[in-house]
């Protein structure tokens, strides 16, 4: 095995540590957030499909702007 393969980041860990995938998780995180208070309020799961269609709806633009605006 060469220097360069040996030294090299598993792949995994390059996706965990890309932007892309941070800001992925992160939206996850508020989607479910969003999912368990519709769900309480509803007194029953409304199911992950319905808590984002609802989440980017009503929530995702501010969420984003906020986000965007906290980063720099």
């Amino acid at each position: 095995m060469s220097n360069a393969a040996k030294e090299a980041p598993p792949a995994n860990d390059l996706l965990k540590n890309s932007t892309l995938y941070r800001e992925f998780q992160a939206e996850r995180q508020e989607i479910l957030r969003h999912k368990w208070i519709e769900s309480e309020k509803a007194g029953h799961d409304i199911g992950f499909e319905r808590a984002l269609t609802d989440w980017i709806i009503k929530h995702r633009s501010t969420w984003r702007k906020t986000r965007q605006s906290n980063n720099n």
